[in-house]
């Protein structure tokens, strides 16, 4: 049966003060509901804590891909995306500044076992995921809140510091403790700032490491698919250092949106000062869309905007891409600045990170704190899982700043079928993406 998202999910009853957990986690969204998820399967007593009330639309590009999938079949979330609208990933379409455009497809063995990709709304991949949080985590004996925030983030000052608990607020104010406290609330996590700005006098943010984003809603576009197909990447010259992306997301809706680094950003003149305006100018303006776009019409209230942490390396910070825990607690997903530098997609690293650190906690080895040492693995395994990717793509993103390199790599994608398979074999296969973190792969295939 489908699930309707329109409609308020009940979290049962809210924990009185003092109740204690195995493991808190920090945010409901998809890294954090999946940690959440994860760690009631382990057998966990879990505190579920999440700022809004569902129904609550996230800003997104609306993608959920194949590297994802693995964790919501897992969870038992596939199924029910299956059975709500939503738009079938069978490949990528990139174009570049001077008009020349290629389809990367997904393998068809792969589309034909419905492991391709999916675009949906946020509204309705969060809600799902958090729904089905809820139902894991109550019924392991935990609790969830909704619409309530964390006030405050307790930790031990002793000689080894360590995070203890939360004080939240709702429609009162309650404290709880845990062995583990799990980061899940965005770049902006009061675990993250915590851990990072408080505790280490570190930075979280570096503007050459974040994204401007800016998201509409729009029906009636011409040339996309109405069930399947491919989400489109344009790096045409109005939005080059950034691109521009045309994702369908369920019959006659489509997500478009444009990003770019903000340091990027800040440097741009006029109109692309402002990523709104962009965004207009190119539906209205650009040859290669407004027709497009003539008898389409925006969703009202859809255009929004936002920052995302990207997971590139930092010169000179050992840890990278940077701290992301400490004795008793973990960050996840964007709270440890894990989103793709070229791609934007985050969804799939949240998910990776939630898995890995529910993997490393144990309750009855850990009931005085999740130690210091697994902290540390914890910031190794992560980087060693995501770091060559992580690192290719902030390669990349460097490239396509440089409209000569993009032109000439889209030519020669259009023109060399080896080359077209190589690239579809990295959308679905890890093995095959090795290939693109060498640095010779890509000068081979890009400017030779």
């Amino acid at each position: 049966m489908a699930i309707d998202w329109s409609q308020p999910i009940d979290t049962g009853a809210v924990p009185v003060d003092g109740e204690k957990f195995d493991v808190i986690v920090v945010g409901g969204g998809p890294g954090g509901s999946a940690a959440a998820a994860y760690a009631a399967m382990d057998g966990n007593k879990v505190l579920l804590i999440e700022k809004d009330v569902w129904p609550r639309d996230k800003v997104c590009g609306d993608a959920v891909g194949g590297k994802s999938l693995r964790h919501v079949k897992e969870l038992g979330v596939k199924e029910m995306i299956e059975q709500t609208p939503h738009f079938r990933v069978t490949g990528m379409l990139f174009s570049s500044s001077n008009g020349q455009n290629v389809t990367i497809s997904l393998p068809k063995e792969d589309v034909e076992r419905r492991e391709a990709g999916y675009a949906l709304p946020r509204i309705q991949f969060d809600y799902m995921m958090f729904k089905r949080a809820t139902d894991l985590v109550i019924s392991n004996g935990g609790k969830v809140v909704q619409g309530t925030k964390v006030i405050e983030v307790n930790h031990d000052s002793g000689p080894q510091q360590k995070i203890t608990g939360v004080v939240i607020e709702g429609d009162s104010v309650t404290s709880h403790a845990a062995p583990l406290v799990i980061g899940a609330g965005g770049w902006r996590c009061p675990v993250a700032q915590k851990i990072v700005n408080e505790l280490h006098g570190e930075d979280m943010r570096d503007d050459q490491h974040m994204c401007g984003a800016y998201r509409e809603y729009w029906t009636g576009v011409k040339n996309v698919g109405d069930e399947e197909g491919a989400i489109e990447l344009h790096f045409v010259d109005d939005v080059i250092p950034g691109y521009w992306w045309i994702f369908p997301v369920q019959k006659g809706v489509v997500n478009v949106g444009i990003g770019m680094v903000i340091s990027e950003q800040r440097k741009q003149k006029g109109v692309k000062k402002s990523l709104r305006k962009l965004q207009q100018h190119l539906i209205q303006e650009h040859p290669l869309f407004k027709e497009r776009f003539a008898d389409a019409t925006m969703v009202k209230g859809s255009g929004k905007g936002w920052q995302l942490p990207f997971g590139s390396p930092r010169k000179g910070q050992k840890l990278q891409p940077r701290r992301t825990a400490m004795a008793g607690a973990m960050c996840i997903g964007d709270a440890a600045s894990l989103v793709d530098p070229f791609s934007g997609e985050g969804v799939g690293n949240a998910l990776l990170s939630a898995k890995l650190a529910v993997s490393l906690f144990d309750s009855s080895k850990h009931a005085s704190g999740f130690p210091e040492d697994l902290a540390q693995e914890y910031m190794v395994k992560l980087w060693e899982a995501l770091g060559p990717e992580l690192s290719n793509s902030f390669k990349i993103q460097k490239i396509v700043k440089r409209k000569r390199l993009m032109n000439m790599f889209v030519r020669k994608a259009a023109k060399r079928p080896a080359l077209q398979d190589a690239l579809t074999d990295a959308l679905a296969s890890k093995e095959a993406q090795k290939k693109l973190h060498s640095p010779l792969w890509l000068i081979r295939n890009i400017i030779l």
